[in-house]
């Protein structure tokens, strides 16, 4: 009997090789060929489903806005763009245990009172996720449940049921049997993947595909499963805390890094209709080394509070940051002891963004110097203070993107306080805030000083 042929797939790209290599020659990453048996190859397995379209010139082609149907759930609305596309395919990932098949529980009841809605769970029993709507409070749910994992089998219900919204819950556990390999391997993801997609494009079926997630943090399976989709978003958040963020990474319909935020209740996740509240620390008086930026995540602007420590630290001072850049940390403190004469040296530093956020954008480099100032010095800023602003490796604030709204944010919550770079300072004044521009970082220290 022929021994079965194998090959070597890369768990990152999804390439394949005939022997193993340490590294994958297709995307470089080390360490991931998994071995596997050949697949022999079916035929007709990616024939179009629509007919093939003339070549057509690009101002000639009708084109229209795409409808959008509200999932019922104000953030993940918001994430998406404005709510679910016709034939839009979404992948989901999240740690376990996060929220995700709790949410999608939730939409897919809302949406069941307007359109047909399937739910396909490969992971759980349909009396699992009977009691868990139970416990949501979703006693009379209209939602079909299918609970299997061969792909032809979801596809034949699929067929048959026509729901206008399908949730597939997990990608990870369905199997195609015109492969061999295990559920979860490389092939089968991407193979169940590009046709549960297809099926899609064809039928007008909205797809949520739930995703698992490597050690990392990471899209479990090969990377090409992101490029399938139309939408990649993630959960993030600590299962200890109740607050849970929704950040897409991907949107062919929408705004990308935009956020949802929701609180985990015992009727399930509730949205947050002003996350601002939970990124700000409660302190009955102004404190040393606390900051309140105003950041933007896709849209909508949010304030955060930072929050510095410097203190005596050894012969080799340490710099830590969390939810934001360490190697940005380490520039702006040179930046600071170069232009404004603020030397940390011998101080360890150690920064964080209130909440569990993750700030990436440059407009927090002002915020992180003030609070660091205000840490090293025992000084607490103004009550209602807020800053943002890029600083420069020669000591200017460059303006922030939208601050105009940035501003109207603050002060709509109450802040009074504003330093801000001399490019975003408001032609007119805003009421109830005082706004001192800057342009250069020792203008900001000098103006601290003066403040408190």
């Amino acid at each position: 009997m022929a021994k079965d042929r194998t090959v070597y797939t890369c768990s990152e790209c999804g390439g394949t090789n005939p022997k193993w290599l340490g590294r994958c020659p297709h995307c470089g990453a080390w360490n991931t060929l998994i071995e596997a048996v050949a697949e022999a190859p079916a035929k007709n397995r990616f024939q179009a489903l629509a007919k093939t379209q003339p070549v057509a010139t690009l101002s000639e082609i009708e084109a229209s806005d795409v409808e959008r149907t509200p999932t019922g759930q104000e953030e993940l609305d918001r994430v998406l763009g404005g709510g679910i596309v016709e034939g839009g395919v979404v992948l989901i990932g999240g740690d376990p245990g996060i929220g995700k098949s709790t949410l999608l529980l939730q939409a897919a009841d809302t949406l069941s009172s307007r359109v047909r809605v399937l739910y396909v769970t490969g992971e759980e029993s349909g009396a699992q996720v009977a009691m868990r709507a139970r416990r949501l409070g979703l006693d009379s749910s209209q939602v079909r449940v299918l609970a299997e994992i061969q792909l032809e089998r979801i596809v034949a219900a699929l067929e048959a049921e026509r729901p206008g919204f399908c949730v597939i819950d997990s990608i990870q556990t369905l199997y195609s049997d015109q492969l061999t390999s295990a559920p979860g391997s490389v092939a089968q993801v991407r193979e169940c993947a590009a046709h549960l997609t297809r099926h899609a494009k064809a039928s007008g079926t909205t797809i949520v595909l739930v995703g698992h997630v490597t050690k990392e943090g990471a899209l479990a399976g090969p990377r090409v499963l992101e490029h399938i989709v139309d939408t990649v978003l993630y959960f993030e958040g600590d299962t200890h805390s109740s607050f849970r963020l929704v950040r897409a990474i991907k949107n062919r319909f929408g705004a990308v890094n935009e956020i949802g935020v929701f609180a985990m209740t015992e009727r399930g996740l509730k949205g947050v209709a002003n996350p601002s509240a939970i990124f700000l620390s409660t302190h009955g008086q102004p404190v040393p080394g606390s900051c309140v930026l105003v950041t933007l995540e896709g849209t909508r602007p949010l304030l955060v509070e930072i929050q510095a420590l410097v203190d005596s630290g050894g012969p080799s001072p340490r710099r830590l940051s969390v939810g934001l850049e360490r190697d940005r940390l380490a520039m702006l403190l040179a930046v600071l002891h170069r232009h404004a004469g603020v030397g940390v040296l011998d101080q360890d530093v150690f920064v964080n963004a209130v909440g569990g956020v993750r700030i990436t954008e440059p407009a927090a480099d002002l915020a992180v110097l003030l609070a660091i100032q205000s840490s090293l010095r025992g000084k607490p800023l103004p009550r209602g203070f807020i800053a943002f602003g890029e600083v420069g490796l020669a000591g200017e604030v460059r303006p922030a993107p939208r601050g105009q709204e940035r501003l109207r944010e603050a002060a709509k919550l109450g802040f009074s306080v504003a330093l801000v770079p001399k490019a975003n300072a408001p032609k007119k004044p805003i009421e109830g805030l005082a706004i001192h521009p800057v342009e250069r970082i020792e203008e900001a220290i000098d103006l601290l000083r003066e403040l408190v």
